[in-house]
């Protein structure tokens, strides 16, 4: 690879790091080029970007061995990707990640990364709890049409 390509590389992979709001680095050493491309099917059906990068200063300092790159717009999209893969693979181990300004370092945090809520879910979730006593006030409402009409003529009466 020449400079002018590796400098394009660079820049791309730069762009890409600065434009994405979750970022996962991940150690796929080892995987055979069948069960890497099942990574990169299931990476594309979550609509997770995979990308292997074989470049001497990342493996460096990424200790070695191959790292791929998991880019994603939910945050915890590549956490549960790696950990249905990881059901019938050892890798991909997680290195590290960075989601909504915050940092995971370590395949500890896979088990957490996995729990955080996208904001699709959050927001789901709050629609839910703010639609609830609504749906509680008219089913009631509803089931009880004749019971509160009953009571209401009771009362009536009572005063009369």
């Amino acid at each position: 690879m020449t400079r002018e390509e590796k400098s394009i590389v660079i820049k791309e992979l730069t762009d890409k790091l600065a434009e994405t709001s979750s970022i996962y680095f991940t150690d796929i050493s080892g995987l055979n080029a069948q069960n890497t491309n099942k990574l990169r099917r299931a990476c594309f059906k979550a609509n997770i970007k995979l990308l292997v990068v074989k470049n001497t200063l990342m493996a460096k300092a990424m200790g070695g061995s191959d790292t791929s790159v998991m880019f994603s717009e939910t945050g915890n999209g590549p956490a549960k990707v790696i950990k249905d893969f990881r059901k019938k693979n050892e890798k991909p181990i997680l290195k590290g990640a960075f989601v909504d300004e915050a940092i995971y370092l370590g395949d500890d945090y896979l088990e957490t990364l996995v729990n955080i809520k996208s904001k699709e879910e959050v927001v789901g979730d709050i629609i839910s709890l703010l639609q609830s006593p609504a749906k509680n006030v008219i089913s009631a409402l509803q089931s009880g049409g004749g019971k509160l009409a009953g009571i209401l003529k009771t009362l009536s009466e009572k005063e009369s």
